[in-house]
């Protein structure tokens, strides 16, 4: 089976664990995953400079090691990321910010990355979000 995985709460949620040990089970149990969706607070599981207590379970870092092992199509939607000052080198520079607190393995783009995954999946997984 084909999935896309949308995210849309923040790192320190429990639908973001959630939506990582579902990701790690489907690729054990032989799925494929079309693209990882990260939009609204979902964008901050890619930003790298969140920094987890010692005490807590670091998703961002896991989300990135999970992305980078299994060389996934990880989406960060442009438009909720700039609208939190998540920002790539390019969108820094784009809107003249010194901070860049996300790079590779993550791509910025639009929620038409969301659609396309859709119609290229056999389920979309929603984890989070009201």
């Amino acid at each position: 089976m084909k999935f896309a995985i949308a995210l849309f709460s923040a790192a320190h949620a429990p639908s973001s664990r959630r939506a990582l040990l579902f990701a790690q089970a489907a690729l054990a149990g032989g799925h494929e995953i079309v693209r990882l969706f990260f939009y609204q607070d979902g964008v901050y599981n890619a930003v790298n400079s969140i920094v987890t207590p010692q005490d807590e379970q670091d998703l961002p870092r896991e989300w990135r090691e999970f992305v980078r092992q299994h060389q996934l199509d990880a989406v960060v939607c442009i438009a909720a990321a700039l609208r939190r000052g998540t920002l790539n080198a390019d969108e820094a520079q784009r809107y003249q910010r010194a901070a860049v607190n996300v790079e590779a393995p993550w791509e910025l783009s639009g929620l038409g990355q969301l659609h396309d995954a859709v119609q290229s999946a056999d389920r979309l997984i929603c984890f989070g979000g009201a």
